[in-house]
């Protein structure tokens, strides 16, 4: 049995959005406050964060979330990347790196992104980042035990395109993550067989350049059959939370910040 947290559900931009007086954006709905999209799984007794962006410290300290044990990287655009300074509360209590798992391109947009936090003479108290190298191939993260035994896990990524830029959702257990996707490789959808939960991004019901269009993200769903669907990484274009239940098929409803889901 494993659990995912979804600890922001909005766009790069968030909603409500800046300076915008759409009825989205002035809903008094609480399920139409998104932060930006992140999500914390806990899986075998570890506790993995996908994705750390801006909205990083206040999602945990809102959600309780004392430790987690490693962040997955989708890709390297500030609103996935940019709470990444905010790791140096885990280093302070762990007295260690903390480790990020990412594709070598995201490594070295973390590099410039941080650049002090990789200086050969560092200023005192900048994060510490444990970087792992990952790829399209399944990779295995592990922790010791309270019982001093050694204790893994396995996370299969599905390369997904974010418009030209080649990004990852993940597989854990029988849960699968995409978020930022606007298209996935014939290969990947094997990956995707025997879910029991999927969850994938829209942002509006129009065509979009570099994510799935409501409609596209529902043929997406349809083909990988599983029983529990969610949508994340929403935008004010694709209405309210009410709204958008009432046009959803049965199988598929709109993720919310705050959201704890089993599977």
């Amino acid at each position: 049995m494993g659990k995912i947290t979804f600890l922001g559900t909005g766009t790069s931009q968030g909603v409500p959005m800046i300076g915008c007086n759409c009825h989205v954006c002035k809903s008094s709905d609480i399920k139409d406050n998104r932060l930006r999209t992140s999500a914390l799984v806990e899986y075998c007794g570890f506790k993995i964060l996908i994705d750390c962006g801006p909205d990083f410290r206040q999602q945990l300290l809102r959600e309780n979330i004392s430790d987690i044990d490693a962040v997955i990287l989708t890709h390297q655009h500030k609103d996935h990347t940019g709470g990444l300074d905010d790791i140096r509360a885990f280093n302070y209590f762990r007295k260690s790196a903390f480790p990020i798992y990412a594709e070598p391109n995201v490594q070295e947009s973390l590099k410039m992104e941080y650049s002090y936090a990789f200086a050969e003479y560092k200023y005192p108290g900048v994060p510490e980042y444990d970087l792992q190298t990952i790829s399209e191939e399944p990779f295995t993260i592990t922790k010791m035990a309270e019982d001093g035994t050694l204790k893994s896990i396995t996370i299969t990524p599905i390369r997904v395109y974010h418009y030209m830029l080649p990004i990852l959702g993940f597989r854990i257990g029988n849960m699968a993550y995409i978020t930022d996707g606007s298209s996935i490789p014939e290969p990947e959808f094997d990956k995707l067989k025997g879910l029991s939960l999927f969850i994938i991004n829209t942002v509006r019901k129009e065509k979009h350049i570099s994510h799935f269009s409501l409609p596209e993200a529902i043929d997406v769903i349809n083909r990988v059959g599983a029983p529990q669907n969610y949508l994340t990484h929403l935008s004010h274009q694709i209405g309210t939370y009410n709204e958008l239940i009432q046009i959803l098929p049965e199988n598929v409803l709109p993720a919310y910040d705050g959201l704890k889901v089993n599977f």
